[in-house]
This record gives structure tokens, sequence and C-alpha cells, in this order.
């Protein structure tokens, strides 16, 4: 197995509560795909992690088998998956096997092995008032700078949904980059809200595609990477 490296801010933690803005825990460990370290791994795009309390769990094989059928999706936003669970490597690649026939899918993404937790208490994966010695079903979004845009932890009963995971992914990567916020139910392409820090009176210079003054503080625009 490989080592295992784990640093925030140049040191060792045992538990942490990350909270969005947060720099995202960069480690080196084993995975399904060999020894990855996640910031070489994410370069200078954005990163998915996500957690699962076990291999061979039924949730979590729809799951991966649902992340890999949208692996293109991922990737059409600069954007890489990688899962993670307390088993080892060599059980996560078994795991495939399984994740491939049932899913009918090619998992092509690393799985973590994790099987001393250290990622897990970094991220603070670990619950336990739900269990004390499993990650919970928690997911982080990590931008290019390497810090954490949105963190998410389901229940173990109730597998995430993929579609708000891209949509969340496309609000960000929108916002990021211009002066605009996404409200409620959001979709790419749709109107999307201009900040407050812009003056009315400044809009059409920035948002040439005109705007719609609903009250002075709810201005929408369309979107304006389309």
């Amino acid at each position: 197995m490989g080592s295992l490296v784990l640093g925030i801010s140049g040191n060792l933690m045992s538990s942490v509560c990350l909270r969005l803005g947060d720099k995202a825990p960069d480690f080196t460990a084993d995975s399904s795909l060999g020894e990855i370290n996640l910031y070489e791994y994410l370069g200078d795009g954005w990163g998915v992690l996500f957690s699962h309390p076990a291999d061979y769990t039924p949730v979590c094989t729809t799951e991966l088998g649902r992340t890999a059928a949208l692996q293109n999706e991922f990737a059409k936003r600069n954007t890489k998956v990688l899962a993670l669970s307390v088993d080892s490597a060599e059980s996560h690649r078994s795991w495939i096997k399984d994740i491939n026939e049932t899913q009918h899918v090619d998992v092509q993404f690393p799985i973590i092995a994790d099987e001393d937790r250290k990622i897990a208490e970094a991220y603070d994966m670990i619950h336990p008032n739900a269990s004390v010695n499993a990650t919970v079903r928690s997911l982080f979004i990590i931008g290019p700078d390497k810090t954490i845009k949105l963190i998410i932890t389901y229940p173990a009963s109730t597998g995430r949904n993929f579609v708000e995971i891209l949509r969340v992914l496309d609000s960000l990567q929108l916002t990021a980059y211009h002066s605009v916020a996404t409200p409620a139910d959001w979709k790419d392409g749709e109107d999307v809200v201009v900040v407050p820090s812009i003056k009315t009176e400044d809009i059409p210079a920035k948002f040439p595609k005109g705007f719609t003054e609903v009250k002075p503080y709810l201005r929408l625009t369309p979107q304006p990477n389309k």
C-alpha cells in the first residue's frame, strides 16, 4: 500500500471542522489507480471529493455508477472527481468491477484508500453520533485555488442528487468570474441576479444584454457567459 501524507498549512492535524473558504487539506494516498496527490491530481481545475462509509454498500454503488455515467459532464466543467472509502485500494478495485457490471458504466476516476482514516478525520467525515469508525457521506467541491466551495453531508439512506451537484458547479463557476448570483432553482442558461454591490446605473455598461429591475435590490440579467 502507498504511503499517506496529509497536511493542513503544512501541519498534520487529527481533526478539524472545515468551513466554506477554508483550504482543502492536501494529501497523498493510495487509490484504485495507484498513489495520488490531491493538489497534483486537480491541477488548476475544479474537484469533487466525496466519501462513502465502506465498499460494497448498495446506495454508494449506485452513486459511483452515476458519477461514472456523468464523467463527460464533469470533464466539460474542468472538474475531476475522487471518491473515498476507509477500505483498501485492492478492495476498491474489486468493488469497481461490481459497479461497472451492475450500473453498466466504466469507472475511470480514483477511489481513495483511507484505512487509517486520516483523510476522513482531516475532512471531518467521522461523525461519532452516526458511526465511530465509518465516514459519513460527505461531498466537497474544491475550487482551482484549492479552497472549499461547497460542503454537503447526506444521511446513509439518501442517495446524492448529481443533477444538483452539476447545477452547483455551474453556479460556482459562473459566479466566480462574473458579478452575479444565481436565484432559487436556477439552471444553466436562465437569468441571474446582479450582485448588490453594483449600482443600478452601472448595470448597462457591465451587462449589455439588459436587465430587469424587480426591486431596487433585485435586478435580473441574462446569464452573461451564454
